[in-house]
């Protein structure tokens, strides 16, 4: 077997759960974290819903608290201390504490320019002075994850690294989005005919992955390997033959074969281009083995979480090997030609007995990424 990295603790917020176990009984559940938006006035824009995390108070800095939240999680989880010292943290996000300039502009909330890096605030609450920030957009979590693997595989490296992924929603972002959609999406509709784009989620991920299995204490599961490639083709547009090579390229990492996996979560933004992309290089990659292992799109349910949602899809794949429940992909009511092979669950969880999972991330600017992980038992 190739070399593998032992998962040791998890963490995650979300719109639909303010911890792993909870956000995964509710996907698991169907359950929405589509809402009328808070944070933002209703009457500038054309959209109206978002996937926010509800309990707002205060002028906290978001997209820190929410990281703040999953590494405390991960790091209780694994059984460590929070006095991380030296140990690395990796951080990929998409817009950083964006949001926080926003509201210093525009409502003059209080800010200082070191509170806009996470490494301070990871510093004050933790104790970490190793601390880095990746800005890789939609699959900025699993690029922090490969470089993670690179810093466990060298002599004399760390004994554990803790790989996160946070993003808050910013209005400028939402902005943008509300002015290029015509018609606003009524929800995230992965695959569907009638997906006319995406809406934006927030919320934080982390995970505690080793060189070696600790002494004591529980194991979640195996990364395997993680591939990544950026193909810089067009700024928004992804290209399906390098999202195929990036798939590939992790097989070969993780010694594995299409017909062995058995679970794969989806990018699946609700995006026509996206969609198609993925659809396209999975079709490829996969062949007749596409219709082997189950799938399923969480952003149906969280929305598009943008720098944690690779490990949030990651940590719901461990979950899923440990229960043999599989959440669905809601608001698909018509799949397209694509996908008529592919076994996307629908509607409702189910049970299925999987223990190998691929993991996709693809991003602007083709920043591609994919994870394979493997279950405990």
């Amino acid at each position: 077997m190739t070399e593998r990295w032992p998962i040791t603790g998890v963490g995650a917020v979300a719109s639909v759960g303010r911890d792993a176990e909870e956000i995964f009984a509710n996907l698991c559940a169907a359950k929405s974290g589509l809402a009328p938006m808070r944070e933002f006035t209703r009457d500038w824009y054309t959209a109206g819903e978002l996937y926010e995390i509800a309990d707002r108070t205060g002028p906290a800095k978001r997209a820190t608290g929410f990281l703040l939240d999953a590494v405390a999680q991960a790091l209780a989880d694994a059984g460590m201390d929070e006095d991380l010292g030296d140990i690395p943290v990796l951080v990929g996000t998409g817009l950083r504490e964006l949001r926080s300039v926003e509201r210093w502009w525009r409502d003059g909330d209080p800010m200082t320019a070191g509170e806009l890096h996470f490494g301070t605030a990871l510093r004050q609450r933790f104790n970490a002075s190793n601390t880095h920030t990746f800005s890789n957009a939609c699959s900025a979590s699993l690029y922090a994850l490969s470089l993670a693997t690179d810093l466990l595989q060298q002599d004399g490296g760390p004994e554990a690294v803790v790989v996160a992924g946070t993003d808050s929603i910013t209005e400028s972002m939402f902005a943008i989005a509300d002015r290029v959609q015509s018609v606003p999406p009524d929800a995230v509709r992965p695959f569907d005919v009638n997906r006319k784009g995406t809406i934006l989620g927030e919320g934080a991920a982390a995970v505690v992955l080793r060189r070696t299995p600790p002494a004591s204490g529980t194991v979640r599961g195996w990364l395997r390997g993680v591939g990544v490639n950026c193909d810089a083709v067009h700024a928004t547009a992804p290209d399906a033959g390098m999202i195929a090579e990036v798939m590939r390229a992790t097989h070969r990492r993780a010694g594995v074969e299409p017909a062995e996996i058995d679970l794969v979560m989806l990018h699946g933004t609700g995006t026509p281009a996206n969609d198609l992309g993925e659809a396209v290089a999975m079709g490829e990659v996969f062949g007749d083995d596409v219709k082997t292992p189950v799938m399923t799109a969480l952003k149906s349910m969280t929305g598009h979480t943008s720098g944690g949602s690779g490990l949030h899809s990651l940590i719901t794949a461990l979950y899923s090997m440990r229960t043999g429940r599989i959440a669905p992909t809601i608001s698909l009511d018509s799949p397209m030609e694509e996908v008529e092979n592919f076994r996307i669950v629908r509607d409702e969880a189910v049970s299925e007995d999987v223990s190998l999972a691929q993991v996709n991330a693809f991003g602007f600017g083709g920043i591609n990424a994919v994870a394979i992980v493997e279950g405990a038992r």
